[in-house]
């Protein structure tokens, strides 16, 4: 059994990527959808669902390791679970850590001689294992700091705008600017024909509710952005703004 485990983590954000870049490798995979809130492993039913019938020589695909985990030691704990379990994983976007490729790195080990040099060569098989493990370790580990990351940028910049005077505490009956200008952008790049969407410039600006001005200014704004990165990083860049966003909004 093939299973594709697609997660979001606000109602604002699509799903339909995950599932569109999964099913694309593999057309028969049986998708289950989550949606979660916060960044802990435990509460995602429908992934503990799979866990739980997963048998071995079961495939978890994965578009991305944050997917999985954006917690390293959890996510490193659960991977290792996987693996001796004999249940394949793969990641889309990060294959070199992919449950077949750590088995190569096993069955890669460096034969015994039975000979003096079976000491040397005991050390180099112990030392490719742990650069094995290592790169696995790191994939969680960036997967972790790209949200603490994402949440310091986005105190900074709220500092940054409150210094020069915009509007950041929210006054009765008004929009934040930023937050106004994050939601704007998720939308433009979701349906907007100039990012692969179905709407026009009219109809973007109609659904997002801002000006042409504005709509002008956010479309200009995100290609310098995909320019510098790339569209699908950008997508999942402005679909975590808004996560952090939405979370704050429940803690009030």
């Amino acid at each position: 059994m093939i299973y594709g485990y697609c997660r979001i983590s606000t109602k604002r954000q699509n799903i339909d990527r995950q599932v569109r870049n999964i099913l694309s490798v593999y057309p028969k995979a049986k998708i289950v959808k989550e949606t979660f809130t916060g960044t802990k492993f435990q509460g995602r039913k429908e992934l503990d669902k799979i866990l739980k019938k997963a048998k071995t020589g079961d495939t978890i695909v994965f578009d991305s390791v944050s997917r999985m985990s954006r917690t390293a030691s959890e996510g490193f704990e659960l991977y290792q679970t996987l693996y001796n379990k004999g249940i394949n994983l793969v990641f889309l976007k990060e294959h070199y850590i992919d449950t077949d490729t750590y088995k190569q790195a096993v069955s890669n080990q460096l034969e015994m001689t039975g000979t003096d040099v079976d000491v040397i060569l005991k050390g180099i098989n112990e030392y490719l294992m742990i650069l094995a493990r290592k790169q696995i370790e790191i994939a969680f580990e960036q997967a972790e700091k790209e949200v603490q990351d994402l949440h310091q940028r986005t105190k900074e910049g709220i500092e940054t705008a409150r210094k020069n005077g915009k509007q950041i505490g929210q006054k009765k009956g008004a929009t934040l600017t930023v937050k106004k200008a994050i939601y704007s952008k998720q939308i433009i790049l979701k349906h907007n024909k100039t990012f692969g969407g179905s709407l026009s410039d009219a109809e973007t600006q109609q659904m997002a509710q801002i000006s042409r001005n504005s709509l002008y200014l956010y479309k200009r704004e995100l290609k310098e952005e995909i320019e510098n990165s790339s569209i699908h990083d950008v997508i999942d860049r402005y679909n975590r703004f808004v996560e952090i966003i939405e979370k704050k909004q429940t803690k009030q």
